[in-house]
């Protein structure tokens, strides 16, 4: 067994179990070695570096050398006695390590420790600048005389690593791509596109949730992302959020509002019920929320594309609405970068498009939703069940029982972020870089498609449209069907000189 230090001896010590692994793991060996493994860090160290073996010293290590931890430090700060992290900070009171434990232990506990205060010395951050995302606008702590960088609050606060792929996310001008478009295929195209995009969108966001065939719901949504995109005041507030649920939802939903009751992802395998996911208790959901937003508040300055993938994945993460929080989820992503001016208006960014695309790129969107409800599921794998049917305050009925929802809500509050925003990232790049220009280019061919058929044939736009789509679709041939429609098309000669003339237009198009 490995001779750990650092936040796994703490969680040995103390008894913790957090859902989710640590970033970085620690242990005494024989020599200094450092593997780095799928955004996972294992240091050994000698053992002349072992730390005291006291909280003081396992977590000046852990805040030293493995970073913040907020969801581990989180159940520590609840199973240590508080005792001992009051003589710390009264031997060390104006130690960095202590200073940051002391605070740390009253941000995420709202507990405050035996300990007159820090009289003097300069202030030190909470989390790394360099390492982690910060709020835009610190806030000091005198007491302890902390800056205050977290990028939330008690209430939400996640963690996310500025690794080289969240740091590249960062840099990434989704303006700069757009202006590239436009340049190359023109405004007039480009411009056609965003109508179009913001169906495709609205229908692969459904299709995320296997319903794409309702065309009501897809339509209603596509009208809700034109509307509200970007002009909400405050679109994470209760009210925003249940106005724009009742417009996507429509006049006939069962269901609106913050819920008042379980919610959970799961299927039938066979005879087997199968929970993929359970959501925060419906009392904890309001105050997550609430923390979202504040989240949202402090990191305002920061990359548009890191904050929508947190704002978007840790929405989906509470599920605070009766219904519809899928969508709302992805609808965020669009938001945030339009309200942060990183993609302009008219343009709606099908990033749900791109997801749905490929059965790889659909299941990568499962995936990184899975980094975080796997290990939630795993933890808490015997302490869910199905039993009696009970009524909800919001009329819910609902058999689903969770002991654990007391236990969870660290996780809850303090996610990991990191993959999520890398994941994101990737799909807006291939998005712009592939998808949108795909689309670009074929309304450009279209156009041009049309000039040349009405040298031709003369006809309305939706009669030419009609006759183009008839031959992709018949294997560049003029069907029996179309000529029927069609009289013109019925002579031999002008039949062929309109397939020469889409040919030449559609060779090496997609699709």
């Amino acid at each position: 067994m490995p001779d750990w230090i650092g936040y796994r001896w703490l969680a040995e010590r103390y008894g913790l179990r957090p859902v989710q692994p640590f970033r970085t793991s620690s242990a005494i060996g024989k020599s200094r070695s450092t593997v780095r493994e799928n955004g996972f860090v294992h240091e050994q160290y000698p053992p002349a570096a072992r730390p005291a073996e006291s909280l003081a010293g396992h977590l000046t290590f852990a805040l030293k050398h493995e970073g913040v931890q907020l969801e581990c430090l989180a159940r520590l700060f609840d199973a240590a006695p508080q005792a001992e992290l009051e003589a710390w900070v009264a031997a060390e009171p104006t130690g960095q390590y202590a200073r940051r434990a002391g605070f740390f232990h009253e941000y995420l506990t709202g507990r405050v420790l035996d300990f007159p205060g820090v009289a003097a010395g300069n202030y030190v951050t909470a989390l790394d600048e360099a390492r982690y995302l910060t709020a835009s606008r610190p806030v000091n702590n005198p007491r302890w005389r902390v800056r205050d960088n977290l990028p939330g609050s008690r209430a939400f606060c996640p963690t996310v690593l500025r690794t080289v792929a969240v740091q590249q996310a960062e840099q990434y001008q989704c303006a700069e791509h757009l202006a590239a478009l436009e340049a190359e295929f023109g405004a007039d195209i480009l411009q056609r596109g965003a109508v179009w995009l913001s169906i495709k969108e609205s229908r692969a966001s459904f299709a995320i949730e296997r319903e794409e065939q309702h065309v009501d719901r897809v339509r209603r949504f596509a009208a809700a992302m034109e509307r509200w995109c970007g002009r909400q005041a405050d679109p994470l507030s209760a009210s925003s959020l249940e106005e724009l649920q009742a417009e996507i939802l429509g006049p006939r939903a069962t269901r609106y509002g913050v819920r008042r009751s379980p919610v959970f992802i799961g299927e039938v395998d066979g005879f087997r019920e199968v929970v993929h996911y359970i959501a925060p208790h419906w009392d904890d959901a309001p105050g997550l929320l609430s923390g979202l937003r504040d989240c949202a508040d402090r990191t305002r300055g920061r990359a548009a594309l890191v904050r929508a993938a947190v704002l978007s994945f840790g929405f989906v993460y509470i599920h605070p609405m009766s219904d519809g929080n899928g969508r709302l989820s992805r609808f965020l992503v669009n938001d945030v970068l339009r309200r942060d001016g990183a993609v302009p208006e008219p343009f709606i960014l099908p990033v749900s498009a791109t997801i749905t695309s490929s059965v790889i790129k659909r299941r990568g969107y499962d995936q990184v939703l899975e980094l975080f409800s796997t290990p939630l599921m795993r933890r808490y794998a015997d302490a869910w069940r199905f039993g009696p049917e009970q009524l909800a305050e919001d009329g819910v009925r609902y058999n689903l029982q969770f002991d654990a929802y007391g236990d969870a809500l660290s996780a809850w509050r303090y996610p990991d972020l990191t993959d999520h925003v890398e994941y994101l990232a990737d799909i807006v790049r291939v998005t712009l870089e592939q998808e949108m220009r795909k689309e670009a280019g074929y309304l450009r061919s279209l156009r041009i498609a049309r000039e040349r058929v009405k040298q031709v044939i003369e006809g309305p736009d939706a009669d030419i449209d009609r006759i183009i789509r008839s031959v992709r679709d018949n294997g560049g041939k003029v069907s029996h069907k179309l000529a029927k429609e069609f009289p013109a098309l019925a002579d031999e000669t002008t039949a062929d000189e309109l397939v020469a003339a889409l040919q030449a237009v559609f060779d090496g198009a997609p699709p």
